[in-house]
């Protein structure tokens, strides 16, 4: 009799898991708003979740699923999120109405990196981007282009050597070794001839970091989870070798700044000021600079600055191999600009490049980095121009690839085409329909160095060197689903020829 009872529990339990796993599933409907049929446990992202897509592709598939819909109700495993496709909802949610979504909503333990710029929570961001903000000024990546310099000349020295030997290169890992440097440099003080291990071990930091983890999944299955028990999306081993790291460069320089205007200059000058608030959020608490506090940021700049600079680069570069035309017209602009200058690259004449700025546009427009675009709402709000009220602590999405490849803003968007960044023609566009660097406050801080560090390695590449399509070229791209930003699968292979120069 034990046996029957067992096999006719089985059922019921069964019944009460998928229960559980589908209660929230009618939320959307019950308020009237459109979206995909969820799946059990997973809801809407389960080829993420198994990693067989990357999210930000997910997302593209979710945002064209609906084209009609101003936003879309979907499920990340079983908390329901809401999509947003129309531009002027985006406008208020990133600019209008910032103060209702000053939150990212990825929530950890402030401890072990978690209060880093990228992750940290509205009060916590609030003191820090105050004091962060004019560590990228002009003034500051000025005095940083010495070193990213440094870091350019060695790469091209690096890449002459080993064309010597062969000329089809993996790109990706090639030009990691070129960021990889500058960052050190520039965060860290980390010289480019140093024979110190600290470069293998940010490698190996790299390894950890990319590797999937499933602790973003169970804070959707459990929103809150890893801030209540205290827990940290990063491994240990990142979290110590940053503290340890930022704990050696202090006692090397004293605790106070260098003269190297480094970024870990930047930062001890900062300490030396003590606690930062930011007095236009009177909520805002004030926060100590502790050498956890920069251990954190330093992990930000690193992971944000070396791997989304890299991506970029390996993009670009494929698309001026495979588009011969704007290769020819960005190398003559580099050449132009060189002449003007006595060969050398600077600050200014970097800037003075107009079509490297829109190849590099285009680039971001096709191959948007950080995907998807996460805020949450930290009070009640009422979306414009829907009749739909959000529950404070929803999760809302913005997908930049499925916006960037929509024909309603971008006609032919899998073909590349710097020209759409003529001014006129960024001026006809929605100002939200542009997004690789997220928008509003909570926008990418240091965008503006990486768009130096990578416009300066392509001109020094390009002044030397033609890129190419090899016989290993992959005529179609396909996204890595693996790592949590936007990168190639397979990588990409392309020929690195030296250029005939003119005597």
């Amino acid at each position: 009799m034990s046996a029957i009872y067992y096999l006719a529990a089985v059922p019921v339990l069964l019944y009460a898991v998928y229960y559980y796993f589908t209660r929230t599933f009618n939320y959307w409907k019950s308020r009237n708003v459109r979206g995909p049929e969820p799946t059990a446990f997973f809801g809407n992202i389960k080829e993420s979740a198994l990693r067989k897509k990357n999210i930000g592709i997910v997302m593209q598939e979710l945002y064209n699923a609906f084209p009609n819909e101003k936003v879309v109700g979907i499920y990340r495993m079983t908390s329901p999120c809401l999509l947003i496709r129309d531009l002027d909802i985006i406008k208020h949610i990133m600019i209008k109405d910032f103060e209702a979504f000053s939150d990212r909503g990825v929530e950890f333990s402030k401890e072990g990196l978690g209060q880093n710029l990228f992750h940290a929570d509205g009060e916590t961001w609030a003191a820090l981007r105050n004091r962060f903000t004019p560590i990228f000024t002009t003034g500051k990546l000025k005095n940083m282009f010495y070193l990213i310099n440094e870091g350019g000349d060695s790469f091209v020295e690096f890449i002459k050597t080993e064309c010597q030997k062969k000329q089809e290169f993996d790109i990706q890992p090639l030009l990691q070794t070129y960021t990889l440097s500058t960052i050190s440099a520039c965060a860290f003080g980390i010289s480019y001839d140093s024979n110190d291990d600290k470069l293998e071990t940010l490698k190996l930091v790299d390894k950890i970091f990319s590797s999937p983890s499933f602790a973003n999944e169970l804070d959707m299955m459990y929103p809150g989870l890893l801030k209540a028990l205290n827990l940290s999306l990063f491994p240990t081993a990142i979290q110590k070798f940053f503290e340890n790291l930022v704990k050696t460069v202090m006692t090397q320089r004293n605790g106070k700044p260098s003269g190297r205007h480094d970024f870990m200059d930047l930062i001890l000058a900062l300490r030396q000021m003590g606690e930062v608030s930011n007095a236009k959020y009177d909520s805002a608490k004030p926060v100590e600079i502790t050498p956890e506090v920069m251990a954190a940021q330093a992990f930000v700049f690193y992971a944000a600055g070396y791997e989304t600079s890299a991506t970029t680069m390996t993009y670009l570069l494929y698309q001026l191999a495979m588009n011969p035309d704007v290769q020819d017209k960005l190398t003559a602009e580099v050449d132009e600009v060189l002449r003007a200058n006595d060969g050398q690259v600077t600050y200014e004449s970097i800037k003075e490049m107009k079509y490297m700025n829109k190849v590099f546009d285009e680039t971001l427009r096709m191959y948007s980095i950080l995907e998807p675009l996460q805020r949450k709402a930290v009070r009640e709000y009422k979306v414009p121009g829907t009749d739909l009220t959000l529950e404070k602590d929803t999760i809302v999405l913005v997908s930049p690839r499925g916006i960037h490849y929509d024909e309603k803003y971008y006609d032919n968007p899998e073909q590349f085409n710097p020209d759409r960044f003529n001014v006129e023609e960024v001026g006809k566009r929605h100002p939200c329909a542009y997004l690789p660097f997220g928008l509003g406050q909570r926008n990418c801080i240091g965008m503006r160095f990486g768009r130096l560090q990578s416009q300066l390695c392509i001109t020094k590449l390009l002044s030397k060197f033609r890129v190419e399509p090899s016989k290993n070229t992959a005529r179609k791209l396909e996204v890595e689903p693996r790592r949590f930003i936007i990168g190639p699968k397979g990588g990409i292979k392309l020929n690195i020829v030296p250029r005939k120069l003119k005597s």
